[in-house]
């Protein structure tokens, strides 16, 4: 299982991702371009030590993440989506894909991928945090297919 992040915008963001993925044992891709310079330290200061127990991809396109892809599922979190994520049966090779934190993803890219889900939330709110998303759709995924680390 990964977790794929398109074009993000928040370095403080990608950091806290970076550290849930080296926490529960998750390699992060990164598709670019990214809305902060990659040394930026706020990454660091996010990610702490953890970076450097968390394996990193970064993507100069869409298209070049996608071409890594195998037989993985593509699996987008949007709040356009009408299936629940915690009603979805996910798989141990699955990528789950978040879009950036203004605007998800493009239409174009949405259409490619293998399934959408949504994150329930109160209807008068608009979205949750991308790490905050990331961790609570990344813990679901883990519980049901039996990864969670011991």
């Amino acid at each position: 299982m990964r977790i794929a992040l398109f074009e993000p915008e928040i370095a403080g963001n990608v950091g806290a991702v970076l550290r849930l993925g080296a926490c529960l044992g998750v390699a992060v891709d990164l598709i670019e371009p990214m809305g902060f310079t990659w040394d930026d330290r706020r990454v660091r200061r996010a990610a702490m030590d953890y970076i450097d127990h968390v394996s990193v991809t970064r993507h100069a396109s869409f298209a070049a993440f996608r071409a890594t892809l195998g037989s993985g599922r593509m699996v987008l979190f949007t709040t356009k989506a009408t299936s629940d994520a915690y009603g979805f049966a996910y798989r141990p090779d699955d990528v789950l894909l978040f879009g950036k934190e203004s605007a998800g993803v493009p239409p174009e890219v949405a259409a490619m991928a293998d399934d959408k889900v949504r994150l329930p939330m109160r209807a008068e709110v608009r979205s949750l945090n991308l790490a905050t998303s990331a961790a609570l759709a990344l813990g679901e995924a883990l519980r049901q297919t039996g990864g969670l680390p011991g």
